[in-house]
C-alpha cells in the first residue's frame, strides 16, 4: 500500500493521468462502459486530445463548460478533453430539475453545455434541453465527433505520444471541476475543487486502503456527484484499476449480473441502491466482489445482514465525505470494518471538534487538508474560500483516539423539544429498529407547546407511534426522541445520488399541515 506523500499528491489532473499511463502501461485497458468497448490509457489520452481540439474550437481558454452526461466512457473522455485544453468541467445534475439546473449554469457562468443525442433521447430530457437553450448553447458529442477530421486525428496521435508537450500548462492550484452540493437540506451550492484537491483525495484513499491494479471498479453512480467522479472514475484511472462506468444506479436487475460478467472487484454505491441490488441479485452475482463501498447515507444493519446472508463475507465499507472535500474524508477498511462508524479519517486530514450549544453528546467536525475545496461560487462571480482552510462539515460526531469517526447527526438535523435538543437521525434509527425493511425520514415542525415536534414520514403502511415508543423503551432510548406523528407515503423522495431528499420530505409534511389547518 503506497505511503501518502503530500508533495506528490499535489499535481495537475492530466499529468496524473499521464503518470498512471507510464506506471501501469500505456496499453493497459483502463476504461469501459456498457457499450463493451474497452479503452487503454493511450486510447483515452488520444481520444481526449481529439475531442478536446473540437471543444477548444468553440470555447475559450479557462471557460467553465457544462457537462450533462451519465457515467460512461464518453463522460470520462470529455472530462479529460476539457483539461487537455485548459477548460474547466462543470458537472451538471440532470436529476435536479429545470430550476436548479438553470441556477447552476448561471452561478458557474456556463455558456456551453456538452451532452449527447443518445442520452437525451433515452433519458427523455428534451424539456430540460429546451429550458437550458435559453441560458447556454447545447452542443452534442455526436456532432463534435463527426467534425473530427484527419488533422485532428494526426494531432491526437502525436499528442498522445507526447502528452505533456501538447496539453495546456496547468498547476495543481488551477480549477479542476465545478460541482454542486446535493441539496439534501436546501438549495445546492456551487463548489470549485482544484486539480490538486482531486488528485490529493485519490492519493489519500490509495494510502488508506490497499488497492490492486488488477481489480475492476464498477461505478453506477453519476459523475455529477463527487463520489461518482472521484471514487468511481478518477480513483481507478489514477491507480491502475479498470473503471467500468454504468449510466444509472436505478437498474437493480441489470447491474448485479453485469458486475459478475465484467469481473467487478469493487462496487461503489449507496445503502439504498445496494439494498435493491442485493434483493434482485442471484446468489453468485455479488459474491466475487472484494468489497463494497457505500457513501452518501448511513448503511443500515439490515443491509450488512442481507449481504452477509446472501453473498457471504463481502465487506460493506461505509465511508463519509462531502462535495467540499473532493469528497472522501473517512472510510472503513476491509480488514478493519467497524459497523456504526464511517471509518478512519484519511491521511493528510486535520480535524477539530467544536462544541454546539444545547447538544450534549459529540461536537461539530471541522476539517482541513489538501482535498478541501478552493471555495463556494458566489452570485457576483467571487469565491468564498474556507476560513484559514477549515471546512465546517455541519456534522455532529465523535472521534476515537485512532481517528475513527461516528456520526451522531447534522447540526441542522436536531430539533428543540421541551428545551432539549433531539437528534432527528436517532428518531429515524428508532423507526428503522422497528421496521428495518422500510424507508423512513424524520423532520421537525413547529409545536405551540413544546417548541418543535418530530414527524415520521415512512413507506411502512402499518407504522404506528405506539410501536416506536415501545421500542424506544425496550432499547433504553429517551422517549422524547420518538416521533409523535406519522405520515404514510408510497415512497420516500430521494435525490439522484440515492440520498433522502429532506427538502421534498419537508414539503410533504408542510403541505399536509396546511391542509389540516
Amino acid at each position: 500500500m503506497p505511503h501518502y506523500d503530500a508533495a506528490h499528491a499535489q499535481s495537475p489532473l492530466f499529468d496524473a493521468l499521464v503518470e498512471a499511463s507510464q506506471t501501469y502501461g500505456a496499453n493497459k485497458l483502463i476504461l469501459e462502459d456498457q457499450t463493451r468497448q474497452p479503452m487503454s490509457y493511450t486510447g483515452l489520452i488520444r481520444a481526449a486530445f481529439a475531442l478536446g481540439r473540437r471543444i477548444a474550437a468553440v470555447t475559450d481558454p479557462g471557460e467553465r463548460v457544462g457537462v450533462m452526461l451519465p457515467a460512461s466512457s464518453a463522460t470520462v473522455v470529455t472530462f479529460f478533453a476539457l483539461h487537455a485544453f485548459g477548460r474547466t468541467p462543470a458537472m451538471l445534475n440532470f436529476t435536479s430539475g429545470i430550476r436548479n439546473l438553470r441556477a447552476a449554469c448561471a452561478l458557474a457562468g456556463v455558456k456551453r453545455v456538452l451532452t449527447s443525442h443518445r442520452f437525451i433521447e433515452q433519458a427523455k430530457l428534451h424539456d430540460l434541453v429546451d429550458a437550458l437553450e435559453n441560458r447556454a448553447t447545447v452542443t452534442y458529442l455526436e456532432d463534435l465527433r463527426r467534425e473530427v477530421g484527419l488533422a485532428d486525428k494526426l494531432f491526437a496521435a502525436v499528442a498522445g505520444a507526447l502528452p505533456r508537450a501538447f496539453r495546456s500548462p496547468a498547476k495543481a492550484s488551477d480549477p479542476g471541476v465545478v460541482l454542486f452540493t446535493s441539496g439534501s437540506f436546501g438549495a445546492p451550492r456551487g463548489v470549485l475543487l482544484t486539480q490538486g484537491n482531486l488528485v490529493a483525495n485519490v492519493r489519500q484513499i490509495a494510502a488508506h486502503i490497499a488497492l490492486d491494479p488488477d481489480w475492476v471498479m464498477f461505478n453506477p453512480l453519476p459523475t455529477f456527484h463527487c463520489f461518482g467522479l472521484t471514487g468511481g472514475a478518477l480513483l481507478p484511472l489514477l491507480t491502475g484499476m479498470k473503471a467500468f462506468q454504468y449510466p444509472s444506479p436505478l437498474h437493480a436487475k441489470q447491474i448485479p449480473p453485469l458486475i459478475a460478467e465484467v469481473g467487478g472487484s469493487i462496487l461503489l454505491t449507496t445503502d439504498t441502491f445496494l439494498n435493491q441490488y442485493a434483493r434482485a441479485a442471484e446468489r453468485g452475482e455479488l459474491g466475487a466482489l472484494k468489497f463494497i463501498v457505500c457513501g452518501a447515507e448511513r448503511v443500515r444493519e439490515e443491509t450488512h445482514a442481507l449481504i452477509a446472508e446472501k453473498f457471504g463475507p463481502v465487506p460493506v465499507l461505509e465511508g463519509y465525505g462531502a462535495t467540499e472535500t473532493a469528497p472522501v474524508l473517512a472510510v472503513n477498511k476491509p480488514d478493519d470494518n467497524r459497523h456504526g462508524t464511517v471509518g478512519g479519517l484519511l491521511p493528510g486530514i486535520e480535524y477539530r471538534l467544536d462544541k454546539v450549544a444545547g447538544i450534549a453528546r459529540g461536537a461539530k467536525l471541522m476539517v482541513r487538508g489538501p482535498n478541501v475545496m478552493a471555495g463556494y461560487l458566489m452570485p457576483d462571480g467571487s469565491l468564498e474560500a474556507p476560513d484559514d482552510g477549515w471546512h465546517d462539515t455541519g456534522d455532529v460526531v465523535e472521534v476515537t483516539d485512532d481517528r475513527w469517526v461516528k456520526i451522531l447527526g447534522r447540526v441542522k438535523r436536531f430539533a428543540k423539544i421541551g428545551g432539549e435538543m433531539v437528534s432527528l437521525n436517532v428518531a429515524e434509527d428508532l423507526a428503522a429498529g422497528v421496521w428495518p425493511d422500510a424507508r423512513h425520514a424524520v423532520v421537525a415542525t413547529p409545536d405551540p407547546r413544546k417548541g418543535e415536534r418530530l414527524v415520521l414520514v415512512t413507506d411502512r403502511r402499518d407504522a404506528t407511534v405506539d410501536k416506536i415508543v415501545t421500542y424506544a423503551q425496550q432499547v433504553g432510548a429517551p422517549e422524547i426522541g420518538a416521533p409523535r406523528k406519522i405520515m404514510h407515503v408510497t415512497e420516500i423522495p430521494v435525490l439522484g445520488t440515492g440520498k433522502t431528499d429532506y427538502v421534498a420530505v419537508q414539503r410533504i409534511v408542510d403541505a399536509e399541515a396546511a391542509r389540516a389547518a
